[in-house]
């Protein structure tokens, strides 16, 4: 009887994150989708079908990614929206070249670390007015779309507009965040007129109107950014966060500009990963590939203690230099040629023992110089990888009276250590976790891609790669298959890692591995809805098609035509 139940618990432990599929590999959730003209992949059926649809009426990638993440502000809050900030990485096929924009706020121009000081604060809150940030999003749209796009505004928030008037329903995860959201939020100002109709929270199933942000993206239509950062919302916004005891002007909203930033990149075994400079953390992911890049990873297997120990070890290495270096450019000189060589890689990975995890890094010495993710391609060859923003699920909990959104509170991500880069000051963009993500083979397109979650990001983007790369999963796959987290490292606001981390990791490891790695000192747990959301777009070059994943851990779709 024992021998049987022993059996049969280890059947379920097999199988419990599989279907009986027969071809892929036995975690993979469904198969790619492939298509010849474009391709949308995000967090919500309804964006990626409005992306699609701007396809169809001869919107190009660009267009589309706006449109897109234009609904996933209205579908999505409980990651995005205008009142957070933008990445994306832009793949033109007419320049043949990458392009890497920075669209993230900056701290308010009166606000200064004295303050932080005479009220004996050590962290910057996590919610209310201080964390507030300028919104740099709605500016990013407009970046985007004056350097590339092709139909008008109007028409491409038009879908958005639309949705957001008439009404859409709730799906099954941003119903489940929505709910504990307003448990948290329900008694701040504002955030039940535009969050919880009729007072109660939004639940799957629910049709939510949001015709204050209809309101809102129709002024933005017609009136440019200028109608967001200047006027009537400006003034809203920044006579709100002062009522509140914040510092956001109209002057810190009027002031605001985004930046065309050259993304960096690192070779990893013939491929070219490429992801965007600080303020932002994506060194962190060359900085683990190129640690990687020593072992051989392939031969370890996935999923195998061998390999979970060496990436575990070689995350705590990236994120020592994360916690020191990664700030904003502006205002320091950073050692990022550095970071991102192979020799500082090699000498970094002689501190890594196989056998066992260490409790503490320092980080290298040297010459001092919960998001959405989407992506878009279309049938003229660009390529769109965008990550938006309000940080912490929803952001600050700040909602302005009758314009639709919350804004964000990455300026929690200061550091209120006086001499560290990434010290709180005046006009100063703060350290940020969104990244997205591109890989290149001989010069030309292959994935756009990303994994949105905090510090999750940069181990999920290193995942993904060593997945396509080392395991050969196909795109799906990679997306698909069992992800593991270390938590715990220094961070650039402040604190340092004495104790090792703790390493969590999805279901699907096997006990012989979780035991193997706690015996190699890791603290091994686990953790609910920590392991990112991810969207992904191959270009196969041969067949000139493009294949599509979408995350199955979230809501989303990844579709074609």
């Amino acid at each position: 009887m024992k021998q049987s139940l022993f059996i049969l618990l280890a059947f379920i432990t097999i199988q419990n994150y599989a279907q009986d599929r027969i071809t892929g590999a036995n975690f993979s959730t469904r198969s790619e989708v492939i298509s010849q003209n474009g391709m949308v992949a995000t967090s919500h059926p309804l964006a990626t079908q409005i992306g699609i649809d701007i396809l169809k009426q001869g919107g190009n990638a660009i267009d589309a990614a706006i449109a897109a993440n234009a609904a996933l502000g209205l579908m999505e809050p409980t990651g995005s929206g205008i009142g957070g900030d933008l990445f994306a990485i832009i793949w033109s096929a007419k320049d043949k070249k990458l392009y890497g924009l920075n669209a993230s706020g900056r701290s308010p121009e009166s606000l200064n670390l004295q303050y932080f000081k005479d009220k004996n604060m050590t962290k910057i809150p996590s919610f209310g007015p201080l964390p507030v940030s300028v919104p740099g999003c709605v500016d990013g749209w407009f970046e985007m779309h004056a350097k590339f796009g092709i139909l008008n505004m109007e028409q491409i928030l038009k879908p958005a507009i639309g949705y957001a008037r008439d009404g859409f329903p709730v799906t099954e995860l941003i119903g489940y965040y929505l709910t504990s959201t307003s448990r948290r939020f329900k008694d701040y100002p504002n955030f039940a007129d535009t969050y919880m109709p009729n007072g109660k929270p939004l639940v799957k199933g629910t049709v939510f109107k949001n015709p204050y942000l209809a309101n809102t993206y129709e002024k933005i239509a017609k009136g440019g950014k200028d109608a967001f950062y200047k006027g009537e919302i400006a003034k809203t916004i920044a006579n709100f966060i002062q009522e509140q005891g914040g510092f956001l002007s109209e002057k810190d909203l009027a002031n605001n500009t985004s930046e065309w930033v050259e993304p960096i990149s690192s070779n990893y075994r013939g491929y070219d990963v490429w992801e965007l400079p600080p303020n932002g953390q994506g060194t962190a992911v060359l900085q683990i590939l190129n640690i990687m890049e020593g072992y051989n990873v392939k031969e370890m297997g996935f999923g195998s203690a061998e390999y979970i120990h060496h990436f575990t070890e070689a995350k705590k290495l990236a994120f020592e230099d994360r916690a020191k270096y990664y700030a904003d450019m502006d205002f320091n000189k950073l050692p990022i040629d550095q970071l991102i060589s192979k020799e500082y890689a090699t000498e970094r990975r002689k501190l890594i023992n196989p056998n066992r995890a260490a409790r503490s890094y320092d980080a290298g010495e040297l010459e001092q110089g919960n998001t959405i993710y989407m992506t878009v391609a279309d049938k003229f060859g660009n390529m769109v990888s965008l990550i938006q923003s309000n940080y912490r699920g929803m952001g600050s909990g700040m909602v302005p009276s009758k314009l639709g959104f919350m804004l964000q509170d990455r300026g929690e991500l200061f550091s209120l250590e006086e001499g560290h880069f990434n010290v709180f000051e005046p006009k100063k963009r703060p350290f940020h976790t969104i990244i997205p993500a591109f890989i290149t083979k001989n010069d030309k397109p292959w994935i756009s891609f990303g994994l949105m979650g905090g510090a999750m990001q940069p181990q999920g983007h290193a995942q993904i790669v060593i997945n396509l790369i080392d395991f050969e999963m196909n795109l799906q796959e990679a997306g698909d298959a069992p992800r593991m987290q270390h938590n715990g490292s220094s961070e650039p606001t402040g604190g340092k890692m004495t104790d090792g981390g703790q390493l969590v990791l999805e279901s699907g490891f096997d006990y012989e591995t979780i035991r193997d790695l706690m015996r190699k000192g890791h603290k091994v747990g686990f953790e609910l809805g920590s392991y990112g959301g991810y969207q992904a777009i191959m270009w196969d070059e041969i067949n000139k098609v493009y294949f599509g994943a979408s995350e199955s851990r979230k809501d989303g779709q990844a579709a074609g035509y």
